[in-house]
């Protein structure tokens, strides 16, 4: 029996794409955002395209962001930003808002949510 990964479920590399988009518009351009924002450079694209090639694997799809860039050291590749609880409320509020308007399955969304919530939480580097 094939088992279906998440990256398969929600579509593949196009949905990915779509999150990783909306994901850094609506944290540009929503005010709710700014702090989460702050810590992120004038140019997106970096950033877009790393979190599309991260998704990807986690997802259960392609590695792509082993295959370029290594094991993803998560927490510590977020260690030069101060992230507290506003920080992780902030990212994951923008993924959900991310997962909504880009049409995943609200079962799926959140059990997604869930496993965003715990990664989010792990990146915490100061208090409050």
């Amino acid at each position: 029996m094939e088992r279906t990964t998440p990256y398969d479920a929600i579509g593949g590399e196009a949905t990915v794409a779509a999150l990783s988009d909306r994901f850094y518009a609506l944290m540009d351009s929503t005010p709710q955002f700014k702090q989460l924002r702050a810590l992120h450079p004038q140019d997106l694209q970096g950033a877009r395209d790393k979190l599309f090639m991260f998704l990807s694997g986690w997802l259960g799809g392609p590695d792509l962001f082993v295959q370029q860039f290594g094991h993803p050291r998560l927490r510590a590749r977020h260690m030069p930003f101060a992230i507290g609880t506003q920080e992780r409320d902030q990212w994951v509020a923008c993924m959900l808002l991310t997962m909504e308007e880009v049409g995943i399955e609200e079962g799926m969304r959140e059990r997604l949510l869930q496993s965003f919530f715990k990664t989010a939480d792990f990146m915490r580097n100061k208090a409050g």
